[in-house]
């Protein structure tokens, strides 16, 4: 029964995570602590390495949808990659309860934000420096324009926070790239999600040298995880982007809550 639960809970955060681009660790996360007893970095680390495994099969997905602005998805993960690496070894020496505290709020008011239409006039270091546009597989033109190098710096910080919770960084980077980049909703789901494959997959590593991976609970998790990323990203492909959004929203509230209650 106990492994049935896991796939379950894989299955469903993968599902959540590719709607949302969040990557489905803020299901993980509490469950892993609430069935069992371990340490953070333990916890952290194992729904790390099934963030992996979802973004996998939610980035395969998305691909197949020519959702993913590969470019920008590239340049941001290069970024999350060594935030990825500090926030695995923080996990083990670190615990901060003011910390989680304020991420929460943070998160809370970014959900709240997000929900605003995104500001077509930018300057300052909002300034866009780059253009993108291309055609997915439905035939929809996307253009927009934005700061790659504000991007990037955000980039850094998801890569630091989604190591060291175990959360995915989704839950800030894709209501930046709506909020201030004017990502449309789709490409910036699909976009993160390749950004956290990248990302990941060094934040995995970093956390299976430390030894903070459950390979037995990780691959119940995965099971279920490698069938809702497929999942969720066809849903996502359904579901208009100010549905997106809204569900983002709720998605960010749930982790923020989580957070401030943790440990």
């Amino acid at each position: 029964m106990e492994y049935v639960l896991l796939v379950l809970v894989g299955m469903l955060a993968a599902v959540s995570g590719a709607i949302a681009g969040l990557g489905g660790g803020f299901i993980i996360v509490p469950v892993l602590a609430l069935m069992y007893t371990m340490p953070v970095s333990q916890i952290s680390g194992t729904s790390m390495a099934v963030l992996f495994v979802s973004a996998i099969s939610s980035t395969w997905a998305y691909a197949r949808q020519k959702r993913i602005d590969y470019r920008s998805g590239l340049a941001f993960s290069v970024a999350m990659i060594p935030g990825s690496v500090l926030g695995a070894w923080t996990t083990s020496i670190v615990g901060s309860r003011v910390f989680f505290v304020a991420l929460g709020l943070f998160l809370m008011l970014m959900a709240v934000v997000i929900n605003f239409k995104p500001t077509q006039s930018r300057g300052g270091f909002l300034r866009p420096t780059v253009t993108r546009n291309f055609i997915d597989a439905s035939g929809v033109e996307h253009r927009y324009a934005f700061n790659l190098w504000f991007g990037s710096g955000v980039a850094f910080f998801v890569g630091f926070i989604s190591s060291l919770f175990g959360i995915g960084g989704g839950s800030v980077m894709v209501p930046t790239m709506i909020l201030f980049l004017a990502f449309p909703p789709h490409i910036a789901t699909a976009t993160s999600m390749f950004s956290i494959l990248l990302s990941s997959l060094v934040g995995t590593i970093s956390h299976v040298v430390l030894d903070h991976v459950l390979w037995g609970t990780f691959i119940w998790l995965a099971i279920g995880a490698l069938a809702g990323g497929q999942i969720g990203a066809k849903l996502a492909s359904k579901i208009p982007g100010l549905v997106i959004v809204r569900i983002l929203s709720v998605c960010l509230f749930i982790v923020a809550i989580r957070l401030m209650f943790k440990g």
